[in-house]
């Protein structure tokens, strides 16, 4: 594959995975592969490669004689990713909590607040995009940029159009990440970690509730199958 085309791939995965992850394009939905490549003034080769991608993440499904689909939500799945996202950012945090500065602060609360408003206009995608910013401007200063690497892809596996559907989940939300600016203010490490788990925890919980109607046991939880 040429330079190019691996470039006009990348591009496509970019924007189909950001369309799946905002709800632009819906669970079940299908995905005719020569009318994206007219989408996205391309041809099919390019289009074909970033499905595979997608569907290696999870974001989509081939089906035999019914076309590619964008997956629905395989909670399994998303179960062990949830472990190792809070396994993996929780250390991140701790890391990050010594090598912050005040201005980062300032950064995280001037990006919370732009979310809210974000929010209270339903912008969906800008909720998104803000919720990474503010969470990789940690993450960012972790000091080991493979970490933080790891933890972008788990991000992009991650169902958000679950969660930002769901205002009460977006108000919780808000209030967790100003918990989470208040534990890196004061200094104390234990107190980042345990604010970044407890928000990982009910991010997860509000995905099992959408899908399930309930909530599900912690599977972080050692007892937990």
């Amino acid at each position: 594959m040429t330079t190019s085309s691996a470039t006009k791939r990348d591009q496509i995965v970019d924007e189909l995975r950001r369309l799946i992850l905002t709800g632009e394009l819906a669970r079940g939905a299908r995905m005719p592969q020569d009318e994206l490549a007219q989408r996205f003034g391309a041809s099919i080769t390019p289009v074909r490669e970033a499905m595979r991608l997608l569907e290696a993440e999870g974001l989509v499904v081939a089906e035999p004689h019914r076309g590619v689909r964008v997956a629905a939500v395989d909670l399994e799945r998303v179960k062990g990713i949830y472990v190792v996202r809070r396994l993996a950012e929780s250390y991140a945090m701790r890391r990050a909590a010594s090598r912050i500065s005040r201005r980062d602060l300032a950064v995280a609360r001037e990006l919370q607040e732009q979310m809210t408003a974000a929010a209270r206009r339903d912008d969906r995608a800008a909720v998104r995009e803000l919720n990474r910013e503010f969470h990789f401007l940690f993450y960012d200063r972790c000091g080991i940029p493979a970490l933080r690497d790891q933890i972008r892809g788990m991000w992009q596996a991650f169902p958000w159009d679950v969660m930002l559907d769901s205002e009460e989940r977006l108000a919780a939300s808000h209030q967790e990440h100003l918990e989470i600016i208040d534990a890196l203010d004061s200094g104390d490490v234990d107190a980042v970690a345990e604010a970044t788990e407890r928000h990982i925890w009910h991010g997860f919980a509000a995905i099992t509730e959408r899908l399930r109607g309930n909530v599900s046991p912690d599977p972080f939880d050692l007892d937990v199958d």
